[in-house]
């Protein structure tokens, strides 16, 4: 077949991949020259320690196994299995740690260990705060955002069934392709729009209100870091914005730890991730009332240096960039993306939220399943 894929972030590129995996010749359309939204804006995280039982684990699981193994074929992808380290500094906090640890699935699916102190500075050096352990996700990994749609893409064109074609907005759907914004027709069997969080134009004419919600995030990098971080990192807070953790002692938590009032504010975690370059990708917030505003609160970065520099020890490298970013959530119950035919030839697929760069490759191919190619 060829397919046209309209959208050029993390999950249009997945599925790009999956259809050329299966012998197909793929055509990849994205409005700017350039992905700029979400899949370039966020933390690089395979995160699957926070995911909720069944199904969304057990798809994070697979789409892990599958980022492994396009990262040894992509070395540019930057895939390292580094895991991740969830740390507590309150009683309160290790209690929600020792509770994930002990679930059914921890060890076995999850790589759950319960780490004390010591244990936690051993296996990450670089952390030399003040804290009382930490939840180890041994399944945990990270990729290099800025970077991975670029190396794919270029992976993908040594086949010579990929095209790319970047600043072009698709403007009409036809019963053979569609038609951009330049006039120019694309052919093809299949279209599949994966727009990410832009659900407006073309989308909305095709497919109405589909049943996400936009959320904003904020984030920084700072300067490169002097030690390695040889893990994700992440504190107490982040307990409170995932579904794995939900609990009786995540209930106590909440009862007698409230966040702080930015960080209520702002429906705050921290997440510290390091770049190939040594630099740190901090972040983040929640915005979920649009309209969303242009520029960046300040208030929540001296949060995140203050929560980050207390894990460390010592204050974080100098900030040299900050950011916001928009993903789009679906909001139907226990789905992981929402995904349906918009039109004979073309289907919608959009909505994974904050399960986007965990669950790109998984999301392609249940695609590639359910529409048989």
């Amino acid at each position: 077949m060829r397919i046209l894929i309209v959208g050029g972030g993390v999950l249009g590129t997945l599925h790009a991949w999956q259809a050329v995996e299966r012998g197909h010749d793929v055509v990849q359309l994205e409005r700017e020259p350039e992905a700029r939204g979400a899949s370039v804006r966020n933390f690089g995280l395979v995160w699957v320690g926070g995911r909720a039982p069944g199904v969304e684990l057990r798809t994070a699981l697979r789409a892990r196994r599958l980022w492994e193994r396009i990262g040894e074929r992509v070395p540019a992808l930057g895939f390292r299995a580094n895991g991740s380290l969830t740390v507590a500094r309150t009683e309160a906090e290790l209690a929600v740690a020792a509770e994930a640890a002990e679930a059914a699935e921890a060890g076995t699916e999850r790589g759950y260990r319960l780490l004390d102190a010591a244990e936690t500075k051993k296996l990450n050096p670089a952390l030399q705060g003040d804290f009382r352990g930490a939840l180890w996700c041994e399944r945990d990994a990270a990729v290099e955002p800025r970077t991975a749609q670029p190396a794919l893409r270029e992976e993908l064109a040594k086949t010579g069934r990929y095209a790319w074609r970047p600043g072009r907005e698709v403007c009409h759907l036809t019963g053979t392709g569609v038609v951009d914004d330049r006039g120019e027709r694309h052919d093809g069997d299949l279209v599949l729009f994966c727009t990410g969080a832009w659900t407006g134009g073309l989308v909305r004419e095709l497919a109405g209100e589909p049943p996400v919600r936009k959320v904003r995030l904020q984030m920084a990098q700072t300067e490169p870091l002097a030690e390695k971080l040889t893990t994700s990192v992440a504190d107490g807070d982040s307990f409170r914005y995932y579904p794995a953790y939900r609990g009786e002692a995540l209930d106590a938590l909440e009862k007698s730890q409230p966040q702080t009032e930015t960080a209520r504010a702002h429906r705050m975690q921290l997440l510290l991730v390091q770049r190939l370059d040594g630099s740190l990708t901090i972040g983040d917030t929640h915005e979920y009332d649009e309209p969303f505003a242009f520029d960046v609160t300040e208030d929540p970065y001296d949060h995140l240096e203050s929560v980050a520099g207390a894990l460390l020890g010592h204050p974080l490298p100098r900030i040299r960039r900050r950011w916001a970013g928009v993903y789009a959530q679906t909001t139907d119950p226990g789905r992981i993306v929402h995904r349906a035919r918009v039109a004979g030839n073309a289907w919608l697929v959009t909505g994974p939220g904050g399960r986007g760069m965990t669950c790109a490759p998984a999301i392609a191919e249940d695609t590639a399943e359910e529409l048989d190619l």
